[in-house]
């Protein structure tokens, strides 16, 4: 490919993705944008509770919570015991929710209870343009639905302490997180010149601002005492958009995680019919809510949903031990963002491991299993790597730093499947606008359908236990 070509095609996969964060301010909206696109493929939806008939070169998926999503292809030759080839990353990502009774006024300002969601960079949330995000759940006609709300204006804002009363805040910010990071609505004086219509009483009414009560009814085109309860995530409203001189970068909210979710994405679906006749494995890719707070819950990846469903995949009355017998012939990749070399912070990378924008994704590697890499894993990787000519970057952290974690050890140790954490290189990891190169998005793109459409014939040259 040559080198105008191979920016127009990072230009389009970055623009793609941009498009799909975009439409996914929430959890919830990112599943909801992810089931659109598998629909339009033809994929079919399972509900966890019917009985299931996988048929061969077949496509599907399952949602739980609205905010966790798990597709597949099954093979054309696929038999019980044979493998699955699985991607995973997370839908969820650092920001300030709503929360379950918000009513604040203070200083003549309305203002609205917030609880800090994940490791944010919380700093980076004051004098922002925040729009509201999320699910309200609806009790009508004698049903109770999930609704899905987006109120995409300028609607909230954290303001700065002005330096003038905080002449050290340039050395030493330490906002206190229970009354120094609320969001301003409004004021009281205009909450007096704009009643809000007399609503009924209803079970939320007491617990936040009628004003903001109404505008979400207004939203979703329900009365107020018809919702139950809500989760709303405060986001920017700052669209995503390619930047640089060159346009070679990403600025947007929420890359870390959903780069990963549209590539993978992307990825099962353009590879869905290529060559899925003679496939023996089954593809998964599996996106996962509450990463950024431990992954503990039923739509987490540290719960047994993900067993659950390989487990029923794998059933077969004539072979018991068929779930046990794939373990060792499938193949996670646990695809969530890694650190680029700061420039302004170089020693703050390990000197044999720093990562540049443009130069491949990146392969993490902790002995202590804060990633779930190994020797084995990686080579697998090099080998689905080297048939895409995408180029890989290995990245440690310094023995003085704290290193994160992802999904894949919890994935590795609930399913002892073999893994590995890999992810696109960025800056500015958890701010609410983060950075990356166009680059990563379609060498991501491309690793991912390498993987879905090459291990078996990889994992058939690997002989290891």
């Amino acid at each position: 490919m040559g080198e105008m070509a191979g920016r127009q095609w990072s230009s389009n996969a970055a623009q793609g993705m941009i498009d799909f964060i975009n439409r996914s301010p929430s959890p919830w909206h990112a599943v909801s944008e992810c089931k659109r696109r598998l629909v339009a493929a033809g994929f079919q939806e399972l509900k966890e509770a019917d009985r299931w008939e996988i048929q061969p070169k077949s496509k599907y998926f399952v949602t739980r919570n609205m905010s966790t999503i798990i597709s597949f292809v099954v093979g054309g030759t696929y038999k019980p015991g044979n493998g699955f080839s699985i991607i995973g990353a997370h839908t969820d990502s650092p920001c300030l929710r709503v929360k379950p009774i918000s009513k604040k006024k203070n200083a003549g300002y309305i203002q609205v209870g917030v609880e800090q969601y994940g490791g944010g960079n919380w700093l980076t949330w004051f004098d922002r343009d925040l729009k509201l995000a999320g699910r309200v759940m609806v009790k009508s006609q004698g049903k109770i639905q999930s609704r899905l709300v987006d109120i995409n204006r300028p609607l909230l804002r954290v303001p700065h302490l002005a330096i003038h009363l905080q002449r050290d805040v340039n050395s030493k910010f330490s906002p206190n997180l229970e009354s120094e990071i609320l969001p301003v609505l409004a004021t009281a004086v205009q909450e007096k010149l704009n009643p809000t219509e007399k609503i009924q009483s209803g079970p939320q009414t007491d617990k936040h601002h009628p004003a903001l009560l109404s505008l979400i009814a207004k939203e979703l085109q329900v009365e107020v005492e018809e919702i139950t309860d809500m989760e709303l995530c405060l986001a920017d409203y700052q669209p995503s958009v390619l930047g640089g001189v060159y346009e070679e970068f990403v600025f947007a909210p929420r890359l870390d995680n959903l780069l990963n979710v549209y590539a993978s994405l992307e990825a099962i679906i353009s590879t869905c019919d290529n060559e899925i006749a003679s496939e023996p494995c089954i593809r998964v890719a599996s996106f996962f809510d509450h990463e950024e707070v431990g992954s503990a819950s039923a739509q987490g990846a540290s719960s047994s949903l993900q067993r659950f469903i390989l487990e029923r995949l794998s059933a077969s009355s004539e072979d018991p031990e068929a779930y046990h017998r794939c373990i060792p012939q499938s193949f996670v990749i646990s695809a969530d963002q890694a650190h680029a070399v700061h420039p302004n912070y170089k020693s703050k990378h390990e000197e044999n491991h720093s990562v540049e924008m443009h130069k491949g994704i990146v392969m993490k590697f902790n002995c202590k299993q804060r990633y779930a890499t190994n020797a084995w894993t990686s080579t697998v990787l090099r080998e689905v790597a080297s048939l895409a000519s995408v180029p890989l970057q290995e990245i440690v952290v310094r023995n003085d730093s704290t290193c994160g974690s992802t999904i894949g050890p919890l994935i590795a140790t609930k399913l002892a499947i073999p893994t590995i954490d890999l992810g696109g290189p960025q800056l500015s990891m958890h701010s609410i606008r983060e950075q990356c190169c166009t680059s990563s998005v379609a060498q991501a793109i491309a690793l991912y359908e390498s993987f879905y459409t090459n291990f078996p014939k990889i994992r058939a040259m690997v002989e290891v236990d």
